[in-house]
């Protein structure tokens, strides 16, 4: 009797596991955010005032040759100290005339992302150089095998909703084919939108020689770009990069995204006030939008204040903190002012291993950011000790943190249905006086509420015979049956083979299919 009760339990659970249908489920990516305001509408307009005055009477110095040209023919100015200034009409007029509204493609329709307005997205990102072992938390280098498997894990997890490249192939040498390979293992281990980045711009001919063949040709690349360019145009405060620069031009004319990124850290390359640290971000990822504007009219941009918080103690980067999830947010506040899409991290704990330090902080993060209406949240999986490291086994927990806080995003409906007054009549009146069997309870238990993955609700006896094991231990057996049975097979073999025959693909084919 026992037995097959629990083999009822267990069928149960089992269908609950199992994927819904999209009109069926509790939360979807793109839901509405910006229920939390940190700022109010009078702070935004200041912070945009005072970006507009850094950039007329600061500017940005060290833009490149090619970077002067398209920028001052815009209506940039030049100044004797070499430094770039921005009239605020320019800068107002970019605002006005930037590309908004603009998909970001899938390699499959199914994972194709609009991000606008306060629809929030959550996704990887980071270069980590360390993957991290969840037990004994041994730290080793990355390599092009871990980038696969990282992408083909977000490939399975339904809350991870885009990947940017998350690690560092820190086996591959020479820079232009870590470039090419970093992309290559991302594109290959997942179907859904993809980020990444390149060290100069010779560098990117043959990954989109080679997105071209995924894509079927330049024309349906140009189409549906699938890949977008995570660039550091900037090195706070207030310096253009000129290589990232030149990468940004050659990815404008290419027709892929641009995410223009700005990682100043609060108290170091940034001032410590918050409203200056955003100020200076602001300012600078305004910069980058006129550039990509320069360089092409409605290019589609990423707006990108990744406002980092330093540990004022230490100097150290503080991802997990408090501060970090209020400047993130007021940063999706200041976008949604413009219109932009907006990308902004959260997630990044300073803690070493997946713990209770990672997971109140990420969840602290998350639940702030994505109910600001962040549209793109970049570093929401798997990301430990400052952007440092990356463990697989965080990257599945942090899929249920992820779903738990798309929960709270959707918020509570009301209408004649849902106030259940009829509900609550028949079962108290002439009912069994408790709603566990009642219908709707049965209707809405998967369209009305989340069941994590890996987070444990049996009781203390039925987790005890199961084992007694903790959530790292429950995520350790899902990365490994995720990695034995999830080979993604969206690019069509022979498409890999004439690629392998013409780039150095450092990722053996072998490590992409099923052991015999």
């Amino acid at each position: 009797m026992v037995q097959a009760v629990r083999r009822g339990r267990e069928q149960r659970r089992a269908a609950r596991a199992a994927p819904l249908a999209p009109d069926e489920r509790p939360i979807w990516p793109g839901m509405a955010g910006g229920r939390y305001k940190p700022l109010g509408d009078g702070d935004i307009v200041r912070i945009h005032r005072a970006a507009l005055d850094v950039l007329a009477e600061i500017g940005l110095s060290d833009a490149p040759p090619s970077g002067v040209e398209v920028l001052t023919r815009a209506g940039a100015q030049l100044r004797g100290d070499g430094r770039i200034t921005f009239p605020p009409a320019l800068v107002e007029d970019t605002i006005a005339r930037a590309g908004r509204h603009f998909v970001l493609h899938g390699q499959h329709p199914r994972h194709d992302l609009e991000p606008w307005g306060t629809k929030v997205h959550f996704g990887t990102a980071g270069a980590a150089v360390h993957m991290v072992s969840a037990e004994g938390g041994h730290y080793r280098d990355s390599t092009v095998k871990d980038l696969y498997d990282i992408a083909r894990t977000v490939d399975a997890l339904e809350h991870v909703h885009f990947f940017q490249r998350s690690v560092v192939c820190r086996d591959i040498a020479d820079p232009f084919e870590m470039d090419f390979n970093t992309c290559y293992a991302s594109v290959a281990g997942t179907a859904k939108h993809v980020g990444t980045s390149w060290g100069e711009p010779a560098y990117m001919s043959a990954s989109l020689e080679m997105l071209h063949l995924i894509a079927g040709g330049e024309d349906k690349w140009r189409a549906r770009p699938f890949v977008s360019q995570s660039n550091c145009f900037v090195v706070p405060p207030l310096k253009f990069a000129p290589e990232s620069c030149r990468c940004l031009e050659m990815a404008v004319r290419a027709g892929m995204p641009v995410f223009l990124v700005s990682a100043g850290q609060a108290g170091a390359t940034s001032p410590a006030a918050l409203a200056g640290a955003l100020v200076q971000e602001i300012a600078e990822c305004l910069a980058g939008l006129v550039y990509v504007n320069a360089v092409q009219q409605g290019a589609p941009a990423i707006f990108g204040p990744f406002c980092f918080i330093s540990d004022l103690r230490t100097g150290a980067m503080s991802g997990g903190s408090g501060e970090q999830a209020l400047l993130s947010a007021a940063a999706a506040q200041v976008a949604q002012f413009y219109d932009l899409t907006c990308g902004t991290p959260s997630g990044m704990t300073d803690s070493k291993l997946p713990d209770a330090q990672s997971g109140y902080e990420k969840a602290c993060n998350h639940a702030l950011v994505g109910n600001a209406g962040a549209n793109l949240i970049y570093e929401a999986g798997g990301m430990m000790a400052s952007l440092l490291g990356f463990s697989l086994e965080q990257l599945v927990i942090d899929n249920d943190i992820i779903g738990a806080t798309q929960r709270t995003i959707r918020g509570i409906e009301v209408n004649d249905e849902a106030i259940s007054l009829d509900v609550i009549r028949e079962t108290c009146l002439g009912g069994p006086g408790h709603f566990l069997g009642h219908r709707q309870t049965l209707r809405l238990m998967q369209r009305e509420y989340v069941y994590p993955a890996v987070a444990d609700r049996s009781s203390p006896k039925e987790w005890s015979e199961n084992g007694s094991r903790n959530i790292v231990q429950r995520a350790q057996r899902k990365v490994h049956d995720t990695l034995a049975s999830h080979y993604p097979s969206h690019i069509p073999a022979g498409i890999d083979e004439a690629i392998r025959a013409r780039f150095p693909v450092r990722l053996p084919a072998a490590a992409m299919r099923a052991p015999a």
